[in-house]
C-alpha cells in the first residue's frame, strides 16, 4: 500500500482510469460484436455499425487502449467480412 500523498492519489487516479478504460474496452467490443452480427443477418445497418466500429476502434488505439496493429487488423478483418456479404 503507498505511504507518501502523492502516491495515495496516483493509485487513486490509476483506479479511476482503469475502470474508465475496461468501460470504454467493452463498449468496443459490444461494438464489433453488433457489427459481425448485422453483417453475418444482412441488416441494412450493417455498413453503419462497421463504420461506428472502426471509428471506435481508432479511436481506442489513440487512446492506449489497442495496440495499433491490432486495431487495423480488427478493421480490416471486419470490412473484408462486409465486402464479402455484400457482394
Amino acid at each position: 500500500m503507498a505511504n507518501h500523498k502523492s502516491a495515495i492519489k496516483r493509485n487513486r487516479q490509476n483506479i479511476k482510469k482503469r475502470e474508465a478504460n475496461k468501460l470504454y474496452k467493452s463498449t468496443v467490443r459490444s461494438s464489433l460484436k453488433k457489427a459481425r452480427a448485422a453483417i453475418v443477418s444482412g441488416e441494412k445497418t450493417a455498413k453503419d455499425l462497421t463504420l461506428a466500429s472502426e471509428k471506435m476502434l481508432a479511436k481506442a488505439t489513440s487512446r492506449g487502449l489497442l495496440k495499433k496493429k491490432t486495431a487495423s487488423r480488427l478493421i480490416s478483418r471486419l470490412s473484408k467480412k462486409l465486402r464479402k456479404a455484400t457482394k
